[in-house]
């Protein structure tokens, strides 16, 4: 049974027991996680999602969170510029071995939702956006306005 799942705005073919290198998951090294979005779903009967197949699922165990191969960006102007500049870039990847491919039931499985570092950033900063919001006035500013009103 093989699943088409969708993370890091790229697409991969998987079965039990493949192993791939994806954009960075907020999830550390042993952790388990599950792929939600599943575009299609083959085996015995191919099922293809409209965009996605509802209740299928992929579970994965993470490896490793690893970089990437160096990629060099190196750019020279020409003639009367005489400028040149080096760059370099590793990209954070995360390392998983598929284990199970689930056609139905994603939903009573148990198993945290894989998330990307940038949704897992916005839920923190919202989560911390929400209690500041209700905190009190600072000790100063009450007591001048105390001040103020006698």
């Amino acid at each position: 049974m093989f699943a088409v799942l969708k993370t890091g705005g790229k697409q991969y073919k998987v079965q039990a027991g493949d192993v791939l290198r994806v954009e960075k998951l907020a999830c550390d090294a042993g952790d388990k996680i599950q792929f939600n979005d599943i575009l299609m779903v083959g085996g015995d009967a191919v099922t293809v999602g409209v965009p996605f197949v509802a209740g299928a699922a992929v579970q994965a165990e993470v490896i490793a969170q690893i970089k990437g191969e160096k990629v060099i960006h190196y750019v020279k102007r020409r003639r009367k510029h005489s400028s040149q500049r080096t760059k370099g870039h590793r990209q954070h990847l995360t390392l998983l071995r598929v284990t199970d491919v689930l056609a139905s039931g994603a939903e009573t499985s148990g198993v945290a939702a894989a998330t990307g570092t940038a949704d897992a950033r916005r839920a923190a900063h919202n989560a911390e956006a929400a209690p500041a919001a209700a905190a009190p006035a600072k000790p100063k500013r009450a007591a001048k306005a105390a001040a103020a009103q006698e």
